[in-house]
């Protein structure tokens, strides 16, 4: 089979295209004929380095796949049958009860960016109905992000406010949640194009967080001097401070990303003043997952697809994404 491989000590330069033997699946364990992937930020880090894994590291935590094969005891699924991986394998339900990243794809483990894989049968859910392998590759990681900040940490209803920021995977699917749940949506941009375009996606209303540096503040205006119900927060440190000025009292802020570090100075005093709420978000269980497919097939919501490359072309999707230009997810055709 043919699979991506990260070669220490990372890097785009260090990642390369190979073939390896097929794999056979264990009892339990189903064998998935990959069909897609998508690029996130945490696979970013392992093909750059930034996150330590054995040399030739197959990458990539999303795969939208079809069933092959089936090894000895397998109930849950048949040949044929389409799934999405999950992030966490070996978190099926309830709360989360061990940190740390040794099974998921593409980081602890192998992952997705190969043509099988073999796996155990829980490490998958079905696909949303009628939607292709590319729209479901999106889903594992950056939607299943924003579905559990959004409805398992806080409850989203419609009505409420819910600010998100920029234009990645998890901003986009979090501004289609809440209109989806009837919410109403403040987005932040630094680009007045992809401004236009939030706001066709249903976005009530836009900031440009560069010509308006107090977007915490003006977005708690634009409430009517409520505040917001949720914050879908990416930024970290660099823009916690704004997210707390645009809370109401008793809000919640779903803490996701560290694209402006991973620490900083947070003003306490005015978490604790204000009574809110942050957690933090590590992508989600079986369950959570089995939810918003549930969700999804209830809407007619589609993922925002920014663009799609082959799998040997997979340095030059990660080029893309680096150069931060553009909108929604970018997918690997496999």
């Amino acid at each position: 089979m043919k699979v991506a491989a990260v070669k220490k000590p990372g890097g785009l330069q260090n990642l390369v295209i190979e073939t390896r033997d097929d794999p056979k699946p264990k009892a339990g364990e189903v064998l998935v004929r990959v069909r897609a992937s998508s690029l996130n930020y945490h696979d970013f880090a392992v093909v750059l380095g930034g996150i330590p894994t054995p040399d030739g590291r197959i990458p990539m935590s999303d795969g939208a796949c079809e069933v092959v094969a089936v090894g000895e005891g397998v109930t849950k699924w048949k040949v044929g049958d389409k799934v999405i991986s999950l992030f966490f394998p070996g978190w099926q339900s309830g709360q989360i009860e061990a940190a740390g990243f040794a099974s998921v794809p593409g980081d602890g483990a192998d992952g997705f960016g190969a043509e099988l894989v073999a796996a155990p049968e829980t490490a998958f859910t079905r696909m949303p109905a009628g939607w292709s392998f590319e729209e479901a590759a999106t889903l594992p990681c950056a939607a299943l992000t924003a579905w559990r900040g959004m409805f398992v940490e806080t409850k989203t209803k419609p009505g409420d406010w819910v600010l998100v920021q920029g234009t990645g995977g998890v901003s986009i699917f979090a501004l289609q949640f809440a209109k989806m749940a009837g919410a109403r949506v403040i987005a932040t941009s630094s680009s007045n194009e992809k401004m236009e375009r939030l706001k066709a996606l249903g976005a009530d209303h836009v900031i440009n967080y560069k010509e308006t540096p107090e977007w915490g503040r003006k977005a708690f205006e634009l409430t009517g001097g409520r505040g917001v119900d949720e914050v879908v927060e990416i930024g970290g440190p660099g823009t916690m401070a704004q997210s707390i000025n645009a809370c109401r009292p008793g809000g919640h802020i779903s803490l996701i990303g560290v694209l402006t570090g991973v620490s900083g100075e947070v003003p306490t005093a005015a978490l604790f003043s204000r009574n809110i709420t942050v957690s933090g978000i590590t992508v989600g269980s079986r369950r959570h997952q089995e939810d918003m497919v549930d969700a999804i097939e209830a809407s007619n919501m589609r993922p925002i697809i920014d663009s799609k490359f082959p799998l040997d072309q997979i340095a030059a999707a990660f080029a893309h994404q680096a150069s931060q230009k553009h909108f929604g997810k970018i997918v690997l055709t496999i």
